[in-house]
C-alpha cells in the first residue's frame, strides 16, 4: 500500500486485518504443532474465522501454556533461528522466544513505526537507557528500529546517572529512552552536581515500563512531577516480548498507536468476552507477520481499554490507554480494588522516599494483606509511617501497611542479580489456578 494503513479509514482496516488474520491463521495450521493440535481438540475449522469477531470462537492462550509447551509452539527449524529472546518472568517462570532473520526486520519494522510516532526522524540522537543485553528484546528492538529509521543511537545501558550525563554533555543526544522513574534519579543527580539539566540537548523522554499518564490521558503523578521539574516533551510506550509490537503515543498523548499490520488486539472482559470500546478489560493479542513462534488469542494479563475514534494526529488505527495494571496483581484492600502503579504513583512523588517494594500476601481473613516497605532518602523528624498512611488514604482512599527499612535493604530487593527490570511488586498470594 502507498498509504500507510494507519491513515486509512476504520473500515479499511478492519478488512486489511481480516486479511492478514486468514494467513496467520494458515501458517499456524501449517506449521505450529502447538495450535495445529488445538485446531484438531476443538474442531475449529480456520476457513469459518474470516472476520475479527469471529475470533471468540478460538481458545486463549495463556503463559502458562507457554511456558509447558515452549518448544511446540516454535514454527520453524532451530537452524533457522538468530535470536534467542527471554520474556522477563513478569507473570511467572521465564519463556523463551526464537526470532528468525524475518523476526528481526519486523521488529526494526515496528520501532521504525513507534519512533516515528513519537516524532523521531533521520537526524536525531537517542541515548538508550535501557540493556540491550541479558537477552532482552526490547534493548535489541530500539537499536534495530533507530537503525532502520536512520537515526543515531547511543547504548549506554541502564542506570549510572554520572555515566548518563557524561554522555548527554558529551554527545548531547535531543531524545533519552528509559524507565520514567530514572529521570527522577537523573533529575537529582544533575541538581546535587550543578548540572544544568534545563537547558541540555535533551527535549524528549520515551518512557517505558513504566505509565506516565492516566485514563482519560492526563498526565498520572509521575509524569507531572518529571514535566513539573524538566519541561521535556514525554511519550509513553506499552509493548512486551509475546507481542513483538509495541503502541507508542503520537504528538497528542492520547494513547498507544496500533500498527494494524502487526497485531490484533482484543480487550476482554470478566465473563471472557469482549468488551465494548472505551471499556477496561483484558488485552489479547494475536501477533500477524510473525515467522518464528506466532501467537494466537494470548492473553497478556495487562488491563487496558481501546480506543477508536480518530486521533488529531491523522491516524484512524484504534489506540490502547494506559494501563490500569496487571489483571493477576489486582488487590483487594479493605473493600477498595487497587492496581500496584497506583501505589507505586503515590510513594514517587514522596520527597522523603528513596525507594520502595510493596508486597502482597493472603491474610486469615481471606482478604490481601498489602505491606509496603519504604526506604527514606534522609532521617525526618516527625512520624513517617503516619505521614505516608496518610498521603496514602488522601489519593487512594485506604492505606496499607507501611514499615521503614534501609535503602540499602530494599536496593537489594529491588534490583537482584538476574532481573532487568527493577522489582517493586512481589506477589506471595495463592492465587486460584
Amino acid at each position: 500500500m502507498t498509504q500507510d494503513i494507519e491513515f486509512q479509514s476504520a473500515e479499511t482496516i478492519k478488512a486489511f486485518q481480516e486479511q492478514k488474520l486468514h494467513t496467520a491463521l494458515c501458517y499456524l495450521k501449517a506449521c505450529s504443532p502447538y495450535y495445529r493440535r488445538m485446531f484438531d481438540s476443538y474442531r475449529i475449522n480456520i476457513d469459518k474465522i474470516r472476520h475479527l469477531e469471529d475470533l471468540e470462537k478460538i481458545p486463549f492462550t495463556e503463559k502458562k501454556d507457554l511456558q509447558l509447551f515452549n518448544d511446540d509452539f516454535l514454527c520453524v527449524p532451530k537452524s533457522k533461528v538468530i535470536d534467542y529472546i527471554t520474556t522477563s518472568g513478569t507473570l511467572g517462570e521465564p519463556v523463551t522466544f526464537c526470532c528468525t532473520e524475518q523476526d528481526l526486520q519486523r521488529l526494526a519494522y515496528n520501532e521504525k513505526k513507534s519512533f516515528a510516532c513519537a516524532g523521531l526522524h533521520p537526524g536525531n540522537i537517542l541515548q538508550l537507557m535501557t540493556t540491550i543485553d541479558k537477552r532482552f528484546m526490547a534493548g535489541l528492538a530500539y537499536f534495530l528500529g533507530i537503525r532502520e529509521l536512520g537515526a543515531s543511537i547511543i547504548r549506554v545501558g541502564n542506570g549510572i546517572p554520572e555515566l548518563q550525563w557524561d554522555t548527554i554533555e558529551r554527545i548531547k543526544p535531543d531524545s533519552v529512552m528509559c524507565v520514567p522513574s530514572f529521570i527522577l534519579r537523573l533529575i537529582q543527580w544533575a541538581e546535587d552536581h550543578g548540572i544544568d539539566y534545563k537547558h541540555s540537548s535533551v527535549k524528549r523522554i520515551i518512557g517505558i515500563g513504566e505509565g506516565l499518564r492516566n485514563q482519560d490521558f492526563s498526565l498520572n503523578l509521575l509524569g507531572r512531577k518529571i514535566k513539573e521539574k524538566w519541561d521535556v516533551d514525554l511519550y509513553a510506550t506499552y509493548s512486551s516480548t509475546e507481542m513483538g509490537a509495541t503502541f507508542s503515543e503520537c504528538q497528542y498523548g492520547q494513547g498507544g498507536h496500533v500498527h494494524p499490520e502487526l497485531i490484533i488486539v482484543e480487550i476482554i472482559g470478566d465473563d471472557d468476552m469482549p468488551v465494548d470500546d472505551g471499556q477496561v478489560g483484558e488485552v489479547v493479542v494475536t501477533t500477524l507477520g510473525v515467522e518464528g513462534m506466532p501467537l494466537l488469542r494470548f492473553r497478556t494479563g495487562d488491563v487496558c481499554a481501546k480506543v477508536t475514534a480518530p486521533c488529531k494526529c491523522g491516524r484512524n488505527s484504534y489506540r490502547l490507554t494506559p494501563l490500569v495494571g496487571r489483571k493477576n496483581n489486582m488487590i483487594k484492600l479493605k473493600g477498595t480494588t487497587l492496581y500496584p502503579p497506583a501505589i507505586n504513583d503515590v510513594l514517587d512523588n514522596i520527597d522523603i522516599v528513596e525507594n520502595y517494594v510493596v508486597t502482597v500476601q493472603d491474610s486469615d481473613s481471606g482478604t490481601d494483606d498489602v505491606i509496603v516497605k519504604v526506604g527514606l532518602k534522609h532521617p525526618v523528624d516527625y512520624d513517617a509511617v503516619k505521614a505516608l498512611k496518610d498521603r496514602f488514604r488522601a489519593h487512594l482512599r485506604v492505606a496499607p501497611r507501611v514499615e521503614i527499612a534501609s535503602p540499602g535493604e530494599i536496593q537489594k530487593i529491588n534490583f537482584p542479580a538476574k532481573s532487568r527490570k527493577p522489582v517493586k511488586f512481589i506477589d506471595l498470594r495463592k492465587h486460584d489456578e
